[in-house]
């Protein structure tokens, strides 16, 4: 693959919004640009001197509208404004009283807010991701310019939700944190691979897609733990999906920016992302004894618990697909060429096309299921005297693993079987 170490000129393929076309500081990054017009395969990877120059001219968004959509941590809350005192008379009887709502909370909403603290808690890992992203990364660790400084501050910021769930779960007395903390440091020792590619369009086209993920997950978390009467659980998933949300906005807004000064590339690296599909931060979760125990990925069945009490389905995946080609007003995109006027009609097409897969497979797997009457044991000695089945079967081969894009593949399929509700 030709390289290039190239200084960036100013080029007449970046449409300089608002006529600002005096040249910025160069982001401190020791990149390796990725000449344009290389093999299909390596076309995403990591930067091209467009992409870079790109980056360059939105330091000052970066410094200023960006970095205005973050908090004063003097004046924003902190996990302890939701949670007993410690240091008061009163922290037993405080505690006493989290333990008596959490009675009434469902198993399976328990599970669910165990995921999304080990998710929560993988904090390092995606911070680790956006500093792989050339021309945005910090360098140093302390890094002065904007983009090193928004993602060690967006860092902090998202440190709170899982200081908050974390003491919370503790409090319930419900959860084995124990086992909590252990799958925890598994996942941050075994990192993520979101294929974002060194690029950053990637990987704020991925950053846009996640927080609203994210955003609507706790969202829906507070919805059922209110139905289950722990009204203030409920307040504080609903606080963490109001930080989402603004992050949401700001991961959105940088594509904005670089739809105006490179709509080809921004429409083809979302397109990208699309056909690799969006990896959740935790897919990698393990605790070292549910596949032993039962055969399954932890990640898989935590996954397939979120679609069953309603918390992530397939269909928000559509309606977030659907709300980022509204949001970036893809449909009415004009001059785009070739390959990028080809992905503008792909990402057109996803919503409906994910929906119906869902309402086809997802739905009919997963309400339509049915009891025979076969008696069996699960892995902790429990006797079952019915079987649950499900009108769809699903079979695939190991063997698919051993081809060129046997982990895309697996990945899609274990996907697919979660959604189908077959493992």
């Amino acid at each position: 693959m030709a390289t290039t170490m190239a200084t960036t000129m100013t080029r007449p393929g970046v449409n300089h919004p608002r006529g600002a076309r005096q040249r910025r500081r160069a982001v401190a990054s020791p990149t390796i640009l990725v000449q344009d017009g290389n093999d299909p395969e390596s076309t995403m990877r990591g930067l091209t001197n467009l992409r870079r120059e790109v980056i360059e001219d939105m330091s000052s968004f970066a410094s200023g509208e960006l970095s205005g959509l973050l908090k004063d941590p003097d004046t924003n809350w902190q996990p302890q404004d939701w949670l007993p005192h410690p240091e008061r008379d009163d922290f037993l009887d405080r505690v006493a009283e989290i333990r008596k709502r959490a009675a009434y909370i469902p198993d399976d909403l328990f599970v669910v807010l165990v995921g999304d603290l080990i998710t929560e808690e993988a904090l390092p890992t995606y911070m680790n991701m956006l500093n792989t992203l050339e021309g945005t990364k910090d360098n140093s660790g302390a890094d002065d310019h904007p983009w090193a400084v928004w993602t060690r501050k967006w860092t902090a910021e998202e440190n709170r939700h899982g200081d908050l769930m974390n003491k919370y779960l503790w409090c319930t007395g419900k959860v084995n944190m124990k086992a909590c903390e252990t799958t925890i440091q598994k996942l941050i020792g075994s990192g993520m691979n979101p294929k974002t590619e060194n690029n950053p369009y990637l990987g704020f086209v991925y950053t846009s897609f996640q927080e609203r993920a994210t955003k609507m997950s706790h969202g829906n978390t507070a919805r059922l733990a209110k139905e289950a009467g722990d009204e203030d659980f409920a307040k504080m998933c609903g606080i963490i999906a109001a930080d989402e949300g603004r992050h949401e906005i700001a991961y959105q807004r940088i594509i904005d920016e670089v739809i105006r000064r490179d709509q080809n590339g921004a429409v083809l690296a979302y397109a990208d992302m699309m056909k690799k599909q969006v990896t959740m931060p935790a897919h990698m979760m393990c605790d070292g004894e549910h596949k032993a125990r039962t055969g399954r990925d932890l990640f898989t069945d935590f996954a397939a618990v979120a679609e069953r009490s309603g918390v992530y389905t397939g269909h928000d995946y559509a309606d977030i697909v659907d709300h980022l080609n509204k949001r970036w007003d893809i449909a009415n995109i004009t001059g785009l060429k070739g390959e990028a006027a080809a992905a503008q009609e792909y990402l057109m097409k996803q919503p409906a096309r994910i929906r119906k897969l869902a309402r086809e497979m997802g739905e009919t797997a997963l309400r339509q299921a049915f009891e025979l009457p076969i008696a069996w044991t699960d892995a902790w000695g429990k006797r079952h005297e019915t079987t649950q089945a499900r009108p769809v079967a699903f079979h695939a081969m190991r063997g698919l693993a051993a081809h060129s894009n046997g982990f895309q593949t697996v990945r899609a399929l274990a996907i697919l079987m979660s959604v189908l509700g077959t493992i």
